[in-house]
């Protein structure tokens, strides 16, 4: 079964969830981000060189022509390596775990797998950011210590961050799986 619907980020950017069900207790989830706009990154850097031009033509120091172009550079190149996410992915595997894995912009993948049996619950969380309030998908982990308690709490989709509607027919689908289990 392969769903492709579109939804909204909490800043109302487009995202994209595709959904995968490999078998009635391995389920895929991925939330796609748009791509980097070019004319976002030209506007950017034209105004970074303009600027840097500006004061190259008041002080005829080649060093900050430079400077400039190498730090521009640079900065793009970490931003794509390190921060920019095209997608992220929740595999669902019942009785097995959970993992989930992020993708790039510059082709770099992590990959982080949960076993099931350190799984509390997976949950819609609600956190106040800035002046609004946002949801987001989390599992709990178990305290090893104290079987009821939680140990720590691992956010799902942290780069895309999907509204509600979104979350919710990801949740609706994890719990079908886990109560399987």
């Amino acid at each position: 079964m392969m769903e492709d619907e579109a939804f909204t980020d909490i800043n109302g950017k487009t995202i994209s969830l595709d959904c995968q069900s490999h078998s009635s207790f391995c389920r895929e989830f991925t939330v796609s981000s748009p791509k980097t706009s070019m004319a976002k990154v030209m506007v950017y850097t034209c105004c970074v060189w303009l600027l840097s031009y500006t004061v190259f033509f008041f002080t005829q120091n080649t060093a900050v022509l430079s400077a400039a172009i190498v730090i521009t550079l640079v900065s793009m190149m970490l931003h794509i390596h390190f921060v920019k996410v095209d997608h992220e992915s929740l595999l669902v595997i019942g009785s097995l775990g959970i993992q989930l894995s992020s993708n790039y912009a510059s082709g770099r993948e992590t990959t982080t797998f949960i076993e099931m049996n350190k799984i509390k619950d997976i949950v819609i969380n609600e956190a106040i950011y800035m002046h609004q309030i946002i949801y987001f998908l989390c599992v709990l982990l178990k305290d090893p210590s104290e079987p009821d308690a939680v140990s720590s709490v691992v956010p799902l989709f942290q780069s895309s961050k999907p509204r509600l509607n979104c979350l919710v027919k990801i949740y609706k689908s994890c719990q079908e799986i886990l109560s399987k289990c």
